[in-house]
């Protein structure tokens, strides 16, 4: 959906372009000389209101020419510099919520074609901590946001029981892999958020509900408080959400040649993302790695954040999530 309405994007200002160069170029000077003509062949006597119907430009080469400066900011700002999202869902809680607009630079990683997605000019490399966009590898389509992990070449071993994560940078199958990146968490505490259990979504299928409580408050008997923990990976700190007791289906893992569950090597050119809401994320746990060329972006920002469940209408305003991630 994406792609297509940037391909919609960039035809519409093409054709709108060449409608606006071939009018202020073209037709634009033959409508000034057809008034002259006009003016010289009558000795002046023609009125103004003649003139203008003589040279009136024609309804839908002024609707083109109008709207082609503002399909150009569009289309180069939305292409290349920053694009506006919508978080769907709750995998990057407590980072980003169900119901937050993100804005997410676009020149972050490189200047890329916005049909083929090729990268035209190299303006920085993606980093451990990020929080990124990018297409969904099984479905290209999709867009999907969670936080690298890691980057090529590194070892990345997930434990579920203690739900924590393990870096050794710079490895591959023929290396020890003895050094691994400092990764540190804080104990674990209630969290403001509450997740309930056997909610019936607008389209009438089961989903989980966030809400978000003072950590003292009572849970409902359909419902588990989250608990929070710090995360550090590197030089990076972020908070993390994990389900009290919940263990990840290890069966569903991705499984890489040659590594063990739960361990992947990161090959050239692609990279680790899981999503901070670790019991609640469909990430490269499941599904593996995500190439460069599906990168979208670095998140930098909300914009704007509505009270909301997955699936269904806003029911308020958060203008306290205004500014910069939490």
């Amino acid at each position: 959906m994406a792609n297509m309405f940037a391909l919609i994007l960039a035809l519409a200002t093409l054709v709108s372009g060449i409608i606006w160069c071939l009018d202020r170029f073209k037709l634009a000077p033959a409508r000034r000389e057809k008034v002259a003509r006009l003016k010289l062949e009558t000795a002046g006597a023609v009125d103004d209101k003649t003139l203008s119907n003589v040279a009136k430009q024609p309804g839908w080469v002024e609707t083109c020419a109008s709207v082609f400066p503002v399909l150009l900011v569009v289309f180069v700002v939305r292409s290349f510099i920053y694009e506006p999202f919508q978080i769907p869902s709750g995998s990057m809680m407590p980072t980003l919520l169900i119901g937050d607009f993100i804005v997410v630079e676009k020149y972050a990683y490189g200047l890329k074609d916005p049909i083929t997605q090729t990268k035209l000019i190299p303006t920085g490399e993606p980093k451990r901590g990020d929080v990124v966009v990018f297409k969904y590898p099984l479905n290209p389509q999709l867009d999907y946001i969670k936080r690298l992990v890691g980057l090529p070449g590194d070892r990345v071993t997930y434990d579920a029981g203690s739900k924590e994560v393990t870096v050794q940078p710079a490895c591959d199958n023929s290396q020890a892999c003895d050094k691994a990146l400092a990764v540190t968490y804080s104990a674990s505490e209630a969290s403001a958020f509450v997740q309930t259990f056997g909610r019936v979504s607008a389209g009438g299928e089961a989903s989980s509900g966030f809400f978000e409580t003072d950590p003292a408050a009572s849970v409902p008997q359909d419902g588990v408080r989250l608990l929070a923990r710090k995360e550090t990976l590197g030089d990076v700190t972020h908070n993390i959400l994990v389900v009290p007791g919940a263990r990840d289906q290890l069966g569903a893992y991705y499984q890489q040649p040659g590594q063990p569950l739960g361990t992947w090597v990161v090959p050239a050119g692609h990279y680790f993302m899981m999503g901070d809401n670790r019991d609640n994320s469909a990430d490269s746990r499941y599904w593996g790695f995500v190439p460069e060329k599906d990168l979208v972006g670095r998140a930098s920002g909300i914009w704007m954040s509505f009270t909301k469940q997955e699936g269904e209408w806003p029911t308020g305003i958060r203008l306290n999530r205004i500014g910069g991630l939490h």
